[in-house]
């Protein structure tokens, strides 16, 4: 076996806030283990990249897409054709001149990169996915591109589909990606992907292995899965607080933090819906209308769309004159250290995985208003599996009334299951902090990933 010190990795991504920092998490465990580590992403990201993630031991590298540095990357149907014609020549090149100066164990990628495992696999170099969704969703995209499974018609939201390991669900609560009213460019990247399984070595997810213990488990006989999480930031897990490994592409008001340490302890709704997400008018009034009618304290993350901030939705009148005092509203809130204080009592989120796995890290009580691509399958599985919270019930246009609203508050908050739901997510939030720990399920992948994958497959130099 090589001396542990002399192990490099190149890790690759979009430099999206939500891809990126998993692979930094993942970086910041290879580092404490020796492990030299370079990230390469794209030439749009450099100048927010080396602003954002200095002193980090983290090597930065930089290949152009293929588009116009003021090109508008919310084309994602141009980026995505754009990456996998000229992204993957400019990668190769890339990746030719950094294995003159590398010798690299491994190059591990992150899903929605998928024609860097062509290029990696020409180089000769073994080749690892770090998949950054719940393990789930690795499970279904896997038997759905792999034919392993019967779906049903995927045209018809009402249909029933029954996969090994998991409940019961909807199509209209399968990955947004893989249905017929989804951009077909987005099908073609995770089919991509699938098509080119057998070039990669191993599989690594951000998840933990005993929040996913039957999906994980259902895997074995078809592609093992090696859960390697929760990949989140260490100031989650009680470590003292650090922003060097960690991407923060929208400025945060801290000052939501003082109006918190006055609120008591479990008495405040935390709100927000990612980076993404646009509330219709309607939403927002209803979430509105709810927040004031609960009579408690709300913390509301709203962001800006548009320079002119007016093409989203407007809170209605008077709504922040009839909440003051127990009610905030932010542009944008520092995430993590709002879901650790003491004050929050529980989360309404869009259920992205990011978000998802913070809140199991950190034991918060969740109320689901997902949205699209794995959303809808993080919301099934927080009500069904992990049972830390609820799902809202939304009408056919996906809204949710007030009403709903009002009655999720209360069953999370209040309600006769509150208690359950509140021991449950203590339970799950230390068994997290269990499997990072030596000797857990996490921490003993995470070191045969090092000790054996990378010590083993070290091919150049």
């Amino acid at each position: 076996m090589r001396d542990q010190k002399s192990l490099e990795v190149l890790m690759v991504s979009m430099p999206l806030q939500g891809h990126i920092n998993p692979m930094l998490n993942l970086a910041k465990h290879l580092i404490s283990k020796g492990v030299h580590v370079t990230v390469a992403t794209t030439e749009d990201a450099r100048h927010r990249m080396q602003q954002n993630l200095q002193n980090t031991k983290v090597e930065f590298e930089f290949f152009s897409d293929g588009l116009a540095l003021d090109f508008d990357r919310s084309d994602t149907e141009a980026l995505v054709n754009s990456l996998k014609l000229q992204g993957s020549k400019n990668f190769s090149i890339l990746l030719t001149n950094l294995t003159e100066v590398h010798n690299y164990s491994c190059v591990i990628i992150n899903p929605f990169v998928p024609f860097a495992i062509d290029v990696v696999a020409d180089h000769g170099i073994p080749c690892a996915l770090l998949w950054i969704q719940a393990s789930a969703l690795y499970s279904i995209y896997y038997r759905y591109y792999k034919n392993i499974d019967h779906f049903p018609n995927l045209e018809d939201p009402n249909e029933k589909v029954h996969l090994p390991s998991l409940p019961v669900i909807d199509v209209r609560d399968l990955p947004s990606f893989m249905l017929p009213s989804s951009p077909r460019h987005f099908w073609n990247l995770l089919n991509d992907l699938f098509k080119s399984l057998d070039k990669v070595k191993r599989v690594l997810c951000t998840s933990f292995y005993e929040i996913e213990v039957e999906i994980v488990n259902s895997m074995d006989s078809l592609t093992p899965i090696y859960p390697i999480g929760p990949l989140v930031s260490p100031f989650l897990l009680g470590e003292k607080e650090t922003n060097n490994f960690k991407l923060d592409i929208l400025s945060t008001e801290d000052s939501c933090i003082e109006w918190l340490d006055n609120k008591p302890p479990s008495s405040v709704i935390y709100v927000s819906f990612g980076s993404i997400t646009i509330l219709s008018q309607k939403q927002m009034n209803n979430f509105a209308s709810a927040l004031k009618n609960s009579n408690k304290s709300f913390l509301w993350v709203i962001r800006s769309h548009g320079s002119n901030n007016s093409s989203g939705p407007e809170l209605p009148l008077e709504f922040l004159e009839e909440t003051k005092g127990r009610g905030l509203v932010v542009k944008w809130s520092p995430q993590e250290k709002v879901l650790m204080h003491p004050s929050v009592a529980c989360f309404i989120s869009h259920c992205g995985w990011n978000s998802t796995i913070e809140t199991l890290v950190t034991g918060v009580p969740v109320i689901c208003y997902p949205d699209w691509t794995d959303q809808r399958t993080n919301a099934v599985l927080i009500e069904n599996v992990f049972k830390n919270g609820v799902n809202l019930k939304c009408d056919e246009d996906r809204v949710a009334s007030t009403e709903e609203i009002e009655r999720c508050i209360r069953e999370v908050m209040e309600g006769p299951s509150s208690l359950k739901i509140k021991n449950r997510a203590i339970e799950i939030k230390e068994s997290a902090r269990k499997s990072l720990q030596e000797g857990g399920t996490s921490h003993q992948n995470l070191d045969k990933f090092v000790n054996g994958f990378l010590a083993t497959n070290t091919i150049h130099g």
